[in-house]
């Protein structure tokens, strides 16, 4: 049998996603699946050893150049390889008017979340046959039970995100033992204070950890330096690809984020992870795994440093 996964964006939902791919090869050993997805989270899908072949899309670049001759030829060469893909199932998850378009593209029986479910109901019209999947879930469990729902099996019990930290070694990144601080998110309203980032490093720096800061763009680097600058030993990291920080994740004995993809990573690594939520509920999007994973705040109620640091030495005492 041959699936093809559409989960496009973003890099939460992408790693939300990724039980489907594990749920699947455990129950169809043999199953070739692929995984459409957004060409800026495609390390993602990568990770998992169930995923037999990663298709990018581009979808938001596209847009941004939609009169561009290059963006068409791009978009007909996407046609032209979900259509000869032979895939017997395209599985929708996200449940967006564009996924749904995308696996329209494919070849194979369509399948995704009814309209009562969908994200976007106009979705559901494109998918050959739908299923209802409850809106009060977490995102990983409405991935997992749509895909239990579409193929006919009983849901595990055991939560697996089936992918593995790839080695990582780099000149700057220490040997001690690491915390990894993601200190940085999509929105203001969901940073936590700089000045409780430099409480909460001293506190792990004094647990024999060494803290690393990860960060995107120059806003985000500048804000990592600061931080690090004010901790003795730590390190702000260069620029790194999703894969490499996959690496750099599977070598910390903790990390510590806001509401962030990353975060999520960490979680879906099994790596003990502490969120922090200043401005967003996580009860349906939290990190969530199969090892220490926490949720802190909530929108409006920030943690404190002293609310991290208990759920810190709780992780780090198991």
């Amino acid at each position: 049998m041959r699936i093809l996964l559409v989960k496009t964006s973003s890099l939460g939902d992408v790693i939300h996603n990724l039980p489907v791919a594990a749920d699947l090869a455990r129950r169809f050993p043999g199953v070739e699946i692929d995984w459409c997805v957004e060409e800026s989270f495609a390390d993602v899908p990568r990770l998992a050893p169930a995923v037999r072949e990663t298709i990018p899309v581009a979808v938001r670049r596209w847009r941004r150049n939609l009169f561009s001759g290059a963006t068409w030829r791009e978009i007909g060469a996407l046609r032209r390889r979900l259509a000869g893909g032979g895939y017997d199932v395209v599985l929708d998850t996200q449940g967006l008017l564009k996924s749904a378009l995308i696996a329209a593209l494919a070849d194979g029986q369509r399948l995704g979340h009814d309209r009562d479910s969908a994200r976007e109901p106009l979705a559901a019209r494109f998918y050959d046959r739908t299923f209802f999947v409850p809106r009060d879930l977490h995102a990983v469990e409405r991935n997992r039970q749509l895909a239990a729902a579409a193929f006919g099996y009983a849901l595990p019990p055991a939560l697996d995100y089936g992918i593995v930290a790839p080695n990582f070694a780099a000149p700057w990144l220490p040997q001690a033992p690491l915390a990894v601080l993601l200190t940085a998110t999509s929105r203001d309203d969901k940073l936590w204070p700089e000045a409780d980032w430099i409480a909460l490093g001293r506190e792990l720096a004094q647990r024999g950890l060494t803290p690393v800061l990860p960060a995107g763009s120059a806003a985000e680097r500048a804000r990592a330096a600061r931080i690090a600058e004010a901790l003795p030993g730590a390190v702000a990291a260069p620029p790194l690809s999703i894969r490499e920080l996959a690496g750099v994740l599977g070598r910390a004995q903790l990390a510590i984020g806001v509401d962030t993809g990353l975060a999520h990573l960490a979680a879906a690594l099994g790596v003990p992870t502490v969120a922090i939520y200043t401005a967003t509920e996580p009860a349906l999007t939290g990190v969530a795994g199969a090892g220490f994973a926490r949720n802190l705040g909530d929108a409006g109620r920030p943690p404190s440093v002293g609310e991290v640091l208990a759920t810190v030495d709780e992780a780090l005492s198991g």
